[in-house]
């Protein structure tokens, strides 16, 4: 195909793209570990569901199937027993490229260029259709000539619908889809209710929330209008975010007597990513208020408290659902005597199927050469392997010896004293310096307290009313131990992961929203306009601020031509200089 003026091809894992040069076509290149992560999840989940149907699929570079285990010091590789292989090699084949009759049909709701669809086309095997759909024109034309492009025409078809009717008219059962893709630009919300209507009892959905600020907390009240829940400013709030879209998936599907499995659940960057099994069950639907709870944070010193919205008791083959009891909090912190903030409702349980991760990691493991991104997403996925699974959100140690005024202990240091103590401890891969723990905030500070007995703060400049006199003024009721302990470093550090993202280029965050007329032309200079200007002073201060000001574009300034942004500050200066 001849490229038409103004398109670029992009290049990314087999697909390439016809690129419009403008931003009349949404993409973002740093979301390609996100399009990796995809893909490699999809593929376990297409081998997990045609495995049952006796349908072997076959991935390029991929060779005898190994298990990745990170409980040894050495990684251990065992190999699939010789009766499943000779079984799998006598099953019917799924290779990529091409469809498969008892294959997933995989619905991207807003495809853009269709980038994303094009890859699942091209390196998952095992799919019998793919629709990319966008409800713009200009899209919709991309997306079929890079199908055409890529030679997958065949298998790939282009939809120009509004997403949300698409998914709607789907419904039925024999019109559901096996997957379907969400990655909008910012919020997934006006789209969930569809989604969880016409993906097929045990179907994948998979989600991506951009809108960070509004999930972390900054806009609590917008937060509660999209996804039904409060956020609030807090350490963890990325992952207070995960569970905040889950309990959103969530309380949609029990409208619909279904109820949602999370397989992996991921915050990177600026973005936060899930995958969910979806499935239909009136008994189980209605366990669904025992899984969500209230959020107690405190103010001061940032323990927190969850409070279940429900309570479920087996009484033999009978299940009886009852309200709650609570709070689980006084009217001030028991620690610091600060008040508390309410958040919520979010997912309390589990966010992740460690079971199905580890797969996903195997796979990626075994075959490097897959994805661009194999590196992040093995590390990545070791650290989700090594989370404890039964507890919701972490600390930073920043964040402690901060609320207390002292020296930040080590990572080491504070995971050794918490296992020296009887606690379970891990990482998390929402944040660099977190610690995810069981233990009860009492003992947090228990252990806090220990170590400024080793590290003094000067107790004279601490208000009586903030948090550190106040935790301070208290004795340790636990002796802390600091003795660096072997198993207080995990594996995914010890083998040096690659586990969060690293910068790839100058100003890689989130890209501008796709415009029907493009990009303006100076929009690189306008990204850097007035930026860095503390870090790099310039003497010339003469191009700092020859913006028109208000009355100029009203016709009202008596500078005329020579006006600009700071002439009636500086003409005002110059009065005062004279009058005196």
């Amino acid at each position: 195909m001849d490229l038409l003026p103004g398109e670029t091809v992009v290049k990314e894992g087999k697909a390439a793209i016809l690129f419009p040069s403008a931003n009349e076509v949404f993409y973002n290149p740093v979301q390609e570990f996100n399009r990796d992560l995809t893909c490699a999840v999809i593929t376990e989940y297409a081998r997990e569901l045609l495995s049952q149907k006796g349908v072997r699929l076959v991935v390029p570079g991929e060779k005898e199937r190994v298990v990745v285990s990170l409980s040894e010091e050495s990684q251990e590789m065992e190999e699939v027993q010789e009766g499943e292989q000779k079984q799998g090699l006598e099953a019917p084949v799924a290779v990529v490229g091409e469809p498969c009759e008892q294959g997933l049909r995989v619905l991207e709701g807003l495809a853009a260029s269709g980038l994303r669809s094009v890859r699942f086309a091209l390196e998952v095997p095992g799919l019998k259709s793919v629709t990319a759909n966008d409800c713009s024109a200009r899209a919709a034309a991309l997306i079929a000539r890079n199908a055409q492009y890529n030679g997958i025409s065949h298998l790939l078809k282009a939809s120009q619908r509004d997403a949300s009717i698409l998914m709607y008219e789907a419904r039925g059962r024999k019109d559901r889809y096996d997957v379907i893709d969400l990655d909008p630009y910012g919020s997934p919300a006006p789209f969930v209710d569809a989604a969880v209507q016409a993906v097929s009892d045990g179907g994948l959905l998979c989600v991506t929330c951009t809108d960070m600020a509004v999930m972390a907390g900054n806009c609590g009240e917008t937060c509660y209008n999209k996804y039904g829940s409060v956020s609030i400013k807090a350490k963890y709030c990325h992952e207070m975010a995960l569970r905040i879209i889950l309990h959103s998936l969530d309380q949609r599907a029990g409208v619909y007597q279904r109820y949602i499995e999370p397989l992996l659940s991921i915050s990177a960057d600026f973005y936060i990513r899930v995958f969910v099994r979806v499935r239909t069950g009136q008994a189980k639907a209605k366990h669904s208020a025992s899984k969500q709870a209230l959020v107690y944070n405190c103010v001061g010193c940032g323990s927190f408290h969850l409070q279940r919205m429900g309570k479920r008791i087996c009484q033999g083959k009978n299940m009886k659902y009852t309200a709650a009891t609570g709070p689980p909090v006084g009217p001030s912190c028991e620690h610091c005597g600060q008040r508390h903030q309410l958040g919520g409702p979010i997912w309390a349980e589990p966010i992740h199927n460690t079971e199905f991760v580890q797969k996903v990691l195997s796979a990626v493991s075994g075959n490097p050469s897959r994805f661009g991104t194999s590196r992040r997403i093995e590390g990545m996925l070791s650290m989700v392997t090594e989370e404890l699974e039964d507890v919701p959100f972490y600390y930073t140690l920043d964040g402690l010896s901060s609320t207390v005024r002292c020296n930040t202990p080590s990572l080491l240091q504070f995971r050794s004293a918490l296992l020296h103590a009887g606690y379970r401890v891990s990482l998390s891969h929402a944040c660099k310096n977190a610690v995810k723990t069981d233990a009860p905030p009492s003992a947090i500070w228990d252990i806090m307290r220990c170590w400024e007995k080793n590290h003094p703060v000067k107790r004279e400049k601490l208000s009586e009313t903030s948090p550190a006199f106040q935790i301070l003024s208290t004795e340790p009721n636990l002796q802390a131990c600091f003795t660096v302990r072997q198993d207080a470093n995990p594996q995914s550090r010890r083998r040096q992961l690659v586990r969060f993202q690293e910068n790839p280029h100058a100003n890689w965050g989130p890209k501008a929203r796709a415009r029907a007329g493009g990009a303006p032309p100076d929009l690189d200079d306008r990204r850097k306009q007035l930026q860095n200007k503390r870090k790099k002073p310039t003497a010339d201060t003469s191009n700092l601020k020859n913006f028109p000001c208000k009355k100029f574009r009203q016709g009202l300034c008596s500078q005329g031509e020579d006006c600009c942004y700071s002439h009636e500050p500086q003409q005002e200066k110059d009065t005062g200089a004279t009058m005196e």
